[in-house]
């Protein structure tokens, strides 16, 4: 519960210009939250503002930008974060945006790096938040607002209530777990299919087409805990007990992925990786994927705010 000392969020600063920043702007302001974006590489503003204003035509909260970081951040009451997935960076710009901002929440839309880690320069870690946007931020509901060791509660209240009033379906992950909720369920199953391949039980192309026309059916409507319950716990044990101790438990990545990537195979962006990735493939390959979520979304009914923890 906010109090009248801590009032809601008006204003916003992302910094970082690319493809989740921008759009995380222009979410902002499409919804009435004044937002500037701001990069240390002045010459992708350009692109970035245009990409961020045109999420939210006619509305006087188009999103501005400031080459100066310091200068954009400096009396916001929410600094988003959303550069480069590399922790000394991450935790270099932290020091220097609190130092600009003494007193605005700094949140971080890392995937996967602990938020205590990025926050470890700070003197006072009380208002630093994990925000973890899903790509597209503007489409995918769920946003993870993550508790770092120092985090307080006003901090995880304030980006609560903001997230749900643009739009969004914010969940509290109350310990800073590396991937926090998401990206631990979803490189699980990462891990096992890559496993698959490599030790050759099926081919690359066979994994994604039984992920995709079997799990991948229900999960939109029914998430692997519900399911349990509703198969029966009795069920799900027996099955855990004839399964598990064969599933891939390696605690680094796979030596496939590794070869895969040490040779300039590196997916969609390269040309080829597990599957071949011809010219145009990954813009098409975009595009199904907006468009398969944006359906999704419109036939399903409204989810209500929740207090998932983890």
């Amino acid at each position: 519960m906010l109090t009248e000392a801590d009032h809601p969020i008006e204003s916003v600063a992302v910094v970082g210009a690319g493809l989740m920043g921008r759009r995380i702007a222009g979410l902002m302001a499409r919804a009435g939250v004044t937002a500037t974006l701001t990069d240390a590489n002045a010459a992708v503003l350009d692109s970035a503002l245009a990409d961020a204003q045109a999420m939210c035509p006619g509305n006087d909260h188009l999103v501005t930008i400031d080459p100066v970081v310091a200068n954009a951040v400096a009396t916001v009451d929410l600094v988003i974060e959303a550069v480069i997935e590399n922790l000394d960076i991450k935790r270099a710009l932290f020091s220097d945006l609190r130092a600009a901002n003494p007193t605005a929440i700094l949140a971080t839309n890392s995937s996967v790096i602990p938020i205590s880690a990025i926050a470890a320069d700070l003197d006072d870690a009380s208002l630093t938040v994990g925000m973890h946007f899903w790509n597209p931020p503007d489409l995918i509901p769920i946003v993870e607002v993550i508790r770092g060791a120092g985090t307080a509660d006003k901090a995880m209240d304030r980006s609560m209530e903001l997230l749900a009033r643009v739009g969004k379906l914010p969940v509290r992950v109350e310990r800073d777990v590396a991937g926090f909720v998401g990206n631990r369920l979803q490189h699980a199953l990462w891990r096992e299919a890559i496993d698959l391949v490599a030790s050759g039980v099926c081919d690359a192309e066979t994994v994604d087409l039984v992920v995709r026309n079997t799990i991948g059916l229900r999960l939109a409507e029914m998430g692997p805990i519900e399911n349990a319950d509703y198969v029966g716990l009795d069920l799900t044990l027996a099955i855990h007990e004839q399964v598990l101790p064969s599933i891939n438990r390696d605690p680094h990545p796979s030596p496939l992925l590794e070869e895969l990537v040490s040779e300039g195979s590196l997916g969609a962006k390269s040309g080829h990786g597990f599957l071949d990735w011809p010219a145009g493939s990954r813009e098409a390959a975009a595009a199904r994927l907006s468009a398969h979520v944006s359906a999704q979304l419109a036939a399903r009914s409204p989810q209500p705010a929740t207090k998932g923890t983890s």
